[in-house]
C-alpha cells in the first residue's frame, strides 16, 4: 500500500487593496511583509476585500511601527460592534525588522510606505511594506513650454520653405 499523498500548502494570496501610486511617487527599494494588529470587525472587512491603502504611511512611534490613514470600512452586520474607519493599526514586526526600518527613517531619511494589503493563504492579514526614497518630480510648465517651442518651430520651418 503506498503511502497517503500530502496535500501542498495552500500558497494562494487575495489582494485587497493595492497603492498603484507609490511606484509612481517613490524609488522602492526594500520590501518587508508586516502583520497587522486588527479588531474583530475589521477582518471580517477586509475578507469582504473592502479597503483602502492608497492614502496611508507608516510611521515610527516609540519603538513601534504604526500604519495610519489606512481605510478599513465599518462591517454593515456588527453596527455595534464596530470600528473607527481611519483608526491607527500596529503592525507586527520582529525587533530586528523594526530597528532596520527605524534606522533607515531616521538615519537615511528613508520613507515606510504601504504597497499592498493581502490575506495570505491562511486566511491572516499581511501588509506588504517597503522603504522608500522620493523621486524629483518634475517641472510639467518646463516640458509644455519645450512641447510648444519644438510645435511652433516645425510650423515655422514648413512655411517658409
Amino acid at each position: 500500500m503506498a503511502p497517503p499523498k500530502e496535500k501542498a500548502p495552500i500558497t494562494t494570496a487575495k489582494t485587497i487593496a493595492e497603492n498603484r501610486r507609490a511606484k509612481f511617487d517613490y524609488f522602492l527599494e526594500d520590501n518587508l511583509e508586516a502583520g497587522i494588529m486588527l479588531l474583530g470587525t475589521e477582518i471580517k472587512s477586509l475578507r469582504m476585500g473592502r479597503a483602502n491603502i492608497a492614502e496611508s504611511y507608516a510611521a515610527v512611534e516609540g519603538r513601534e511601527i504604526v500604519l495610519i490613514n489606512a481605510d478599513i470600512p465599518p462591517y454593515a452586520q456588527a453596527n455595534r460592534f464596530n470600528h473607527e474607519p481611519r483608526r491607527p493599526r500596529k503592525l507586527l514586526l520582529h525587533r530586528k525588522q523594526i530597528d532596520k526600518l527605524i534606522g533607515a527613517v531616521q538615519k537615511d531619511g528613508q520613507t515606510i510606505i504601504p504597497v499592498r494589503l493581502y490575506l495570505n493563504g491562511d486566511g491572516k492579514a499581511k501588509l506588504e511594506i517597503a522603504l522608500a526614497k522620493g523621486k524629483k518630480l518634475h517641472d510639467k510648465r518646463e516640458a509644455t513650454a519645450e512641447r510648444d517651442w519644438q510645435r511652433d518651430k516645425a510650423r515655422l520651418l514648413r512655411d517658409k520653405g
